[in-house]
């Protein structure tokens, strides 16, 4: 379904000198990156360190920095961010437009699309040039309000955005065990796509705790998005996945509430934030044939896993555990944050 997606208007045709423009702009990108420090990484590619943080060159090519250059937040503007959470770009879509996608309809659009295709990362799709050849995409052809993803830390967001407003920004996050379970996982349903072995837990952990994880280091991106909440909390809502799972109706409504979209007393007695819970529930999602595509780009199969609170105890060692909630305590003294 991924050539229907919605996003895809804004890779209309150009002239030729626009194109050339874009090259250009990509070009010039591409320099700048094969000076960065660099690491073999995890899927047998490089991986290349920007403003601080750690990025996939095979995954996001030069995007965030396209991303900083040709992004221009717009005041209705929402945008989704995280260190990896499908279910969040789920849940938005759906409290966003439910009064044109009823959460019980047959027709709703996630039974048809992966999230990503309707709330598409910026920087991993939109302004990636190892999928779009060189592209800027023109995103003032999507109708309003747009919403957007993002993996970018806080900092590296651009100042359209950091210094808007209107826009808004909800972040979440899962703990730090769970948080690197994931992406471990996740990094070896890619492995195995391109024949690679799978990659060591133990060898994972350290990259992990060294702050070498996609997006990472993981500390300083949560904290990044963490302090901005406390300092505009009228445009960053911070939210922790632990919470959501634990209260749903509670923080599905605060979103809403957030979004510009709450929900009336009577949606509630309809049971609409119900229906929203079990259409974006992992049960159902995982199940659909869109979110199962396990090879090809962007293999959306890798983002659909359970989020079953305490499964880090299934994988991790008492020692795994302990220091990773000590490196965690370390790195958030101070900012009033616990995970």
């Amino acid at each position: 379904m991924a050539h229907n997606a919605p996003y895809k208007i804004c890779f209309v045709h150009k002239n030729r000198e626009t194109e050339e423009e874009d090259e250009k702009n990509y070009k010039t990108y591409k320099e700048i990156v094969a000076k960065l420090p660099t690491l073999e990484g995890w899927l047998g590619n490089s991986v290349y360190q920007y403003q601080s943080f750690w990025y996939n060159f095979d995954l996001v090519g030069v995007g965030p920095l396209a991303v900083q250059h040709h992004f221009t937040a717009q005041p209705t503007d929402i945008l989704l961010a995280s260190c990896g959470s499908n279910w969040l770009k789920s849940l938005a879509f759906s409290v966003m437009n439910r009064k044109s996608y009823p959460p019980s309809s047959q027709q709703h659009p996630l039974l048809t699309f992966n999230s990503n295709d309707l709330v598409p990362v910026m920087e991993v799709i939109l302004y990636n040039n190892n999928l779009n050849c060189n592209q800027i995409p023109n995103l003032d052809i999507l109708p309003s309000p747009r919403l957007f993803g993002t993996y970018m830390p806080y900092t590296s967001l651009p100042q359209s955005i950091t210094h808007s407003d209107h826009a808004r920004i909800i972040y979440i996050c899962r703990n730090t065990k769970e948080n690197f379970l994931s992406w471990w996982h996740f990094v070896n349903k890619f492995r195995s796509n391109i024949s690679l072995e799978p990659m060591k837990l133990e060898e994972a952990f350290q990259w992990f705790c060294k702050g070498k994880s996609a997006f990472g280091p993981f500390w300083d991106h949560v904290l990044g998005y963490w302090k901005a909440s406390l300092e505009r909390p009228g445009n960053v809502l911070f939210l922790k996945c632990d919470d959501i799972m634990a209260q749903p109706n509670f923080y599905f409504k605060r979103m809403g509430d957030f979004m510009g979209y709450p929900f009336s007393s009577m949606e509630e007695k309809e049971g609409v934030v119900d229906q929203i819970i079990k259409l974006c529930s992992f049960e159902n999602l995982s199940n659909l044939d869109v979110n199962k595509a396990a090879s090809g780009p962007p293999l959306y199969g890798a983002y659909f896993r359970g989020n079953k609170v305490g499964d880090f105890a299934n994988y991790l060692t008492p020692e795994m555990i302990e220091q990773l909630d000590h490196i965690t305590e370390q790195k958030f003294h101070g900012s009033g944050l616990t995970l």
